[in-house]
């Protein structure tokens, strides 16, 4: 569906071995790898690690925004995300489990201390509605993949 009001992020990325992928998004650069024991040099994250690293950023930046929104104090927040993932898909070992995380836990530790039990419930409920990666994560987003040649 296009929206006169969407936003289209792009990112591009360049193979620089099998293991690690140097990237760019506007002005911005990461470079994703593995670890030594899957054949990387364990020099950056991971891309699942990339993944529950975006989703803790978007977090924080709707977080902010809703409770600025809600007129709750936020003075800030800490942000710790755990994932379980079955490697068996991905490793072409069994295709029981899927390929992503099985579970992924957020546990938010919200400076605000002036907030009731009650407003910050109301306040993450928001916040997990809002947030866009958290939403990609919970819905099903269609991806298009073509391949060209070199």
């Amino acid at each position: 569906m296009n929206n006169q009001n969407n936003i289209q992020v792009i990112v591009h990325g360049e193979s620089a071995s099998a293991t690690r992928l140097n990237l760019t998004s506007g002005k911005f650069k990461l470079v994703i790898d593995e670890p030594e024991s899957m054949g990387g040099t364990d020099a950056s994250p991971t891309p699942v690690q990339v993944l529950l690293m975006g989703l803790a950023g978007c977090l924080n930046v709707t977080g902010h925004l809703v409770a600025q929104q809600q007129g709750l104090e936020l003075q800030g927040m800490q942000i710790k995300i755990s994932g379980d993932l079955d490697p068996s898909a991905f490793l072409g070992r069994s295709f029981e489990a899927r390929a992503g995380f099985q579970r992924i836990e957020v546990t938010i530790i919200a400076d605000a201390p002036d907030a009731t039990e009650e407003s910050l419930r109301a306040w993450v409920e928001e916040t997990e509605r809002r947030c866009p990666v958290t939403d990609n994560i919970h819905a099903e987003t269609e991806i298009a993949i073509a391949v060209k040649r070199a």
